[in-house]
């Protein structure tokens, strides 16, 4: 077996920039060096792992073995930082210390609502950036796994490998419309022959809610005419004037409801989406306190 220990940081940075810009030439402006070089210190980590880390297409796509080491780049970059960090004591050096940037996925309705706060709340005491990468809960867990993010929201429980689980609560749905929506396109209410004519609003194509909700009524795979609208509050804002129906969350829409603003299509039914905070199992202030203030800012929204 290869001793794969002492792998050249150099190289393990370089491979990590050139999967996440894509090509080698991307990564060579980035470390200012020749794409050549990029090159040669990637094939000399491949050799040193005997593994193939990255398929040479466009954009670069990372082997299941590059996904690792990407991964432990990223680790190492975020445990340096701190270290470095902590040896500033002064604050007029703290100040010249660069931001560590912490990429994390997420899903839309989270961002919309309360995962703000718990950045805000780690930037007070860390100098962090934040890249939300947006994705379906159900997808989120994969980009964990590809080492493109640091930590998920995803509606996964299962853990992904080097990843901490931790269950947050769940996100409960409710399938409304506009009143006149109703009227117009359930006159004889929710039957399967109607709600597979009545237009729906979804948010894009990897939103199954709505189908969800469809076959757990109906016990049908139904296909209704969709607009896709990628926008949480645009998405209700849309719903509210009669595009179509669609799954809000609960605290989204109850008032509406009880105002009789909005409709449920089968009162009592829902979707109830449980919801997990995926992170590196890492050592690592940063990750342990932005695991706290997620937790905590989920817990006064989750059920």
């Amino acid at each position: 077996m290869k001793d794969l220990t002492q792998l050249d940081p150099v190289a393990l940075r370089t491979l990590a920039t050139a999967v996440g810009l894509g090509t080698f030439e991307a990564a060579a402006r980035e470390l200012h060096v020749t794409p050549s070089a990029v090159s040669q210190r990637i094939k000399a980590l491949e050799t040193r792992v005997g593994r193939v880390l990255v398929h040479r297409v466009k954009p670069l796509e990372a082997s299941e073995a590059g996904q690792v080491l990407v991964r432990l780049a990223a680790q190492q970059e975020m445990l340096e930082r701190e270290a470095v960090a902590e040896l500033l004591e002064d604050e007029d050096a703290a100040e010249d210390t660069p931001y560590a940037a912490v990429p994390l996925a997420v899903n839309s309705d989270a961002l919309h609502t309360w995962l703000i706060d718990a950045l805000v709340a780690v930037q007070a005491d860390h100098r962090v950036t934040f890249e939300l990468v947006r994705a379906d809960q159900s997808r989120t867990a994969e980009r964990l796994r590809r080492g493109d993010v640091m930590a998920a929201l995803t509606s996964d429980p299962r853990p992904v490998p080097g990843c901490r689980v931790v269950k947050l609560g769940q996100m409960r749905y409710l399938g409304v419309a506009s009143p006149a929506w109703r009227e117009t396109h359930l006159p004889e209410g929710p039957t399967p022959a109607a709600l597979a004519r009545a237009p729906m609003i979804t948010f894009d194509r990897n939103d199954t809610l709505q189908h969800d909700f469809l076959r757990r009524v109906t016990r049908r795979r139904l296909a209704p005419p969709a607009t896709f609208i990628p926008s949480v509050a645009q998405f209700e804002n849309a719903v509210r004037r009669g595009m179509g129906w669609g799954m809000l969350l609960d605290f989204q829409a109850a008032d509406a409801v009880e105002r009789g603003q909005l409709v449920e299509l089968v009162p009592g039914r829902h979707v109830d989406v449980p919801l997990y905070w995926q992170h590196w199992r890492l050592e690592s202030q940063v990750m342990a306190d932005l695991t706290r203030e997620v937790k905590a800012a989920a817990g006064t929204w989750l059920s």
